[in-house]
């Protein structure tokens, strides 16, 4: 049965691990990365089935991608600070963001 996501594009979440503040990109409904990158870098062993999240890195030049269990929502409701924000969001309203319309 698959887990319904608690996050969705645009929102900006909060890592309750390693306390950093970022926005999500993109949503997977389970865990897509290979086997050796889960060995190497999943070390809290998070499920697998369930909602996994690709994360701009607020303040950071890299991306994250984090299991839903190690996501809060932010509570800050400020804008983050990322050099590639650009090439998916174009607005922040009330503490989220959006894209106006498709990417060419």
């Amino acid at each position: 049965m698959q887990v319904r996501p608690k996050f969705s594009v645009g929102d900006v979440v909060h890592h309750r691990k390693f306390d950093y503040r970022g926005v999500i990109v993109d949503v997977d409904p389970v865990f897509q990365g290979t086997d050796d990158w889960y060995d190497a870098m999943a070390r809290s062993r998070p499920p697998r089935d369930q909602p996994w999240y690709h994360v701009l890195v607020d303040g950071a030049l890299h991306s994250t991608y984090v299991a839903e269990r190690h996501l809060q929502p932010d509570r800050l409701g400020e804008q983050i600070d990322h050099p590639a924000l650009g090439q998916f969001f174009d607005r922040f309203i009330g503490g989220r963001y959006y894209r106006s319309g498709p990417r060419h």
